[in-house]
C-alpha cells in the first residue's frame, strides 16, 4: 500500500461558554436551570423519589452546609462510595458547592482496595450506600484521616446520617458559593492502574460543562425533552457524564438505578415498567456497552422498537462489533453512535454521529478535540497505519494523585498519551487496535492481567499462572487464567471453584476471570524443540486457542502486543484488497 504524508486530525473549531477563572461548577450547573425557569422541572428519578431542579438546588444547598457543621471544608476530600440514588448528586454537587473535594469510587471493590484509597487520598469523610457498607467495616477505625462515615439509603423519614446532616444545612437557607477557580480540583475518579492499584485522576472545575458542551449537546443534541438512562454508575466517567452532566447542561432528566444493573432492569426500564416513579418518563437516550447490548438482545423479552421511546444510544467502554450494532438497531429501531472515551478526557472524544457513521469503528474526532496517531519516535503515521493515540481537548485530567511518573508519561503538554492504539482510514474514520500495554478493557474499567495472577499465585495450591485475554461472545475480550498446580494437586472442578472463590474474597468482582484452565506447563514454558523436530512443530511461540500469552517483562509485552496489533491490522487490510 503506498504511504500518504502523515497528518494530523483537527476537528471543527467550537464555541465553547465563556468560563471565568472564579468559577464554581455545581453553582454553574444549577443555576443555568434555575434560570432557565425549569425549577419545576424533575432533574433526576430513583426508585424512591423524583426530585426536580429546584429541589435539588435546596438540598445541595442543605448539604453544602451540612458538611461545614462536621468540620469538612475547603480543599478537603470526601470519598463517595454510592450507588445510583438521589443521594450521589446530592452530596457530589453539595461537596463541590462547598469547595470541598468529592472523590468518586467503584462500590464493587475489594476491602484491601477501600483500604488503599483512603489512605491515598487522605479522605476526611466517607459516604457509603448501605448495601456497600460490608466491605468497608472496620476500615473506619484503621484510618487515621478518615473522622467520620456516613450512611446513605436510609428510609425517607430519618434519612440517616446523610439525612441528619441536611437537616443540619437547613438550619439556614443562605449559602455563600465558595469562590473556586475554574482550573482547580474540582473532583477526582478512581480506576484501575498499570500497576493493579487504583490510581486517582485530578478533573477541574471547568471540564464539567465543556464536556457537556462539546458531546451532550454538540454531537447528542439533547434538550430538555430527554430522559437518560446509563448502563454505567455515576462513580465510573462514563457514567458521571451520562447521568449528571448532560443532563444537567441540557436540562434533561436523568433516571437512575441503585445497585448492580440487570437485563431484566433494563427492560423495564426501557418499556416503562419500571417501579411507579418512573412510569411514563420511558427513556429517550440510553447510554451503554456493547456487552449489556449483546445480553439484551439475548433475552427473550427484549422490547421492540414500538415498545420503547429510544430515539439514540451511545455505545463505549468496549469494542462493538458491526453485527452487534445492526441486530440492536434493527431490534429497537434505534442509532447506536459507537464513541471511544477515557477517564484521563472525562468522556468520548472519538465518536460517530447521527450524521455520519461507519460500523466497526468509533467515528471521528468530536468538535473540540485534536487526535494524533504517532509511532515509537512521536511521529504522526500515515492513514492505514497503526500509531499510539494522543488527544488534546479542554477537558483534560490535570494529571494523576500521587503518581509523578505515570503523569508525567500521561500528560504531555497539551496532549495527552492513552496508552490506546488506533489507525485512521481514508475516510477519517478511526478504528481500535488495542492497547499498547497489558491491561483488558471491560465495559469501561480497565483490568489488570498482573494482578490477577499476583492474586492467585498467593493460593498454595498454585505453582504458576498466566492471564491472557482471550475472546467470548461478540468478540470481547474477557481474562483468562491459565494454572500449574503444585504437584499432588488435583486439577478438577471443586480446585476450580476453590481457586474462584479465593479470587473473589481478594479481587472486585470485575476483576475476576471469565475462565480458568489448569494446564500441565505455561505456553512459552515448553521445553525447547530438539534439531530432529521441525521448525514448525516445535515452535516456541506461546499460542492457547489462537492467543499469545502475555509475556512476564513489560518490554517483551508491549512489543508483543504491538506486534499482534499491527499483524491484525495487516491481514485486515489484506483482506480489504482482495475484496475489492
Amino acid at each position: 500500500m503506498d504511504k500518504e504524508a502523515p497528518r494530523s486530525e483537527d476537528s471543527t473549531e467550537v464555541v465553547l461558554s465563556s468560563i471565568p477563572r472564579d468559577y464554581n461548577a455545581a453553582h454553574d450547573l444549577l443555576q443555568r436551570n434555575l434560570q432557565a425557569g425549569r425549577a419545576d422541572q424533575v432533574a433526576f428519578v430513583d426508585e424512591r423519589v423524583a426530585m426536580t431542579y429546584g429541589e435539588l438546588a435546596r438540598r445541595v444547598d442543605h448539604f453544602a452546609r451540612g458538611l461545614h457543621s462536621i468540620g469538612v471544608g475547603r480543599e478537603d476530600r470526601i470519598m463517595l462510595c454510592l450507588t445510583d440514588t438521589i443521594d450521589w448528586p446530592t452530596i457530589f454537587l453539595g461537596a463541590i458547592k462547598a469547595g470541598v473535594v468529592p472523590v468518586c469510587v467503584n462500590t464493587g471493590l475489594s476491602k484491601h482496595d477501600y483500604d488503599y484509597m483512603l489512605r491515598d487520598s487522605r479522605a476526611k469523610a466517607l459516604f457509603v450506600s448501605r448495601s456497600v457498607y460490608p466491605a468497608l467495616d472496620g476500615l473506619h477505625n484503621s484510618i487515621p484521616t478518615l473522622s467520620r462515615l456516613l450512611v446513605s439509603e436510609a428510609p425517607l423519614a430519618d434519612g440517616g446520617d446523610i439525612g441528619a446532616i441536611l437537616e443540619a444545612g437547613a438550619e439556614d437557607d443562605h449559602l455563600e458559593t465558595i469562590d473556586t477557580i475554574s482550573d482547580e480540583p474540582c473532583f477526582w475518579l478512581y480506576s484501575s492502574g498499570i500497576d493493579g492499584h487504583p490510581r486517582a485522576t485530578i478533573h477541574c472545575h471547568s471540564s464539567l460543562v465543556q464536556m457537556g458542551e462539546l458531546f451532550g449537546q454538540g454531537v447528542l443534541e439533547l434538550t430538555p425533552r430527554d430522559r437518560c438512562l446509563s448502563v454505567a454508575p455515576l462513580y465510573s466517567a462514563y457514567g458521571l457524564c451520562n447521568s449528571l452532566i448532560f443532563p444537567m447542561v441540557a436540562g434533561a432528566m436523568a433516571v437512575l438505578k441503585s445497585g448492580r444493573r440487570t437485563v431484566s432492569d433494563l427492560i423495564h426500564y426501557l418499556t416503562g415498567a419500571a417501579p411507579a416513579k418512573v412510569v411514563g418518563a420511558r427513556p429517550t437516550v440510553l447510554f451503554g456497552v456493547p456487552a449489556a447490548f449483546s445480553a439484551l438482545l439475548a433475552d427473550p423479552e427484549c422490547p421492540d422498537d414500538h415498545e420503547v421511546s429510544l430515539r439514540l444510544c451511545v455505545s463505549a467502554g468496549d469494542s462493538l462489533s458491526a453485527s452487534l450494532q445492526r441486530r440492536f438497531e434493527e431490534k429497537l429501531g434505534t442509532p447506536v453512535l459507537n464513541g471511544f472515551s477515557a477517564t484521563e478526557m472525562l468522556h468520548i472524544y472519538l465518536s460517530n454521529t447521527p450524521a455520519e457513521t461507519a460500523e466497526g469503528t468509533v467515528g471521528k474526532p468530536v468538535p473540540g478535540f485534536r487526535i494524533r496517531l504517532v509511532d515509537e519516535l512521536n511521529v504522526d503515521v500515515p492513514d492505514g497505519n497503526v500509531g499510539t493515540l494522543l488527544v488534546n481537548g479542554p477537558t483534560a485530567a490535570l494529571g494523576y494523585w500521587n503518581q509523578r511518573q505515570q503523569s508525567r508519561d500521561v500528560f504531555l503538554g497539551p496532549w495527552v498519551k492513552t496508552g490506546d492504539r488506533f489507525w485512521r482510514d481514508t475516510e477519517g474514520f478511526y478504528h481500535y487496535a488495542g492497547r499498547s500495554d497489558d491491561l483488558i478493557k471491560i465495559s469501561g474499567q480497565f483490568v489488570s492481567p498482573a494482578e490477577i495472577a499476583s492474586a492467585l499465585q498467593a493460593h498454595e495450591a498454585v505453582a504458576e499462572v498466566s492471564v491472557i485475554g482471550a475472546p467470548e461472545e461478540e468478540g470481547l475480550i474477557r481474562p483468562k487464567a491459565l494454572v500449574v498446580l503444585k504437584p499432588n494437586e488435583t486439577p478438577d472442578q471443586a480446585m476450580e471453584q476453590r481457586l474462584m472463590a479465593y479470587l473473589a474474597d481478594n479481587l472486585a468482582q470485575y476483576k475476576l476471570p471469565k475462565w480458568l484452565e489448569f494446564v500441565d506447563v505455561l505456553p512459552g514454558n515448553e521445553p525447547i524443540a530438539s534439531p530432529e523436530v521441525s521448525e514448525t512443530d516445535g515452535s516456541a511461540i506461546a499460542e492457547t486457542e489462537g492467543l499469545t500469552q502475555v509475556p512476564a517483562s513489560r518490554e517483551s509485552l508491549v512489543e508483543s502486543v504491538l506486534h499482534q496489533a499491527d499483524a491484525a491490522h495487516q491481514a485486515l487490510m489484506q483482506g480489504d484488497d482482495e475484496g475489492r
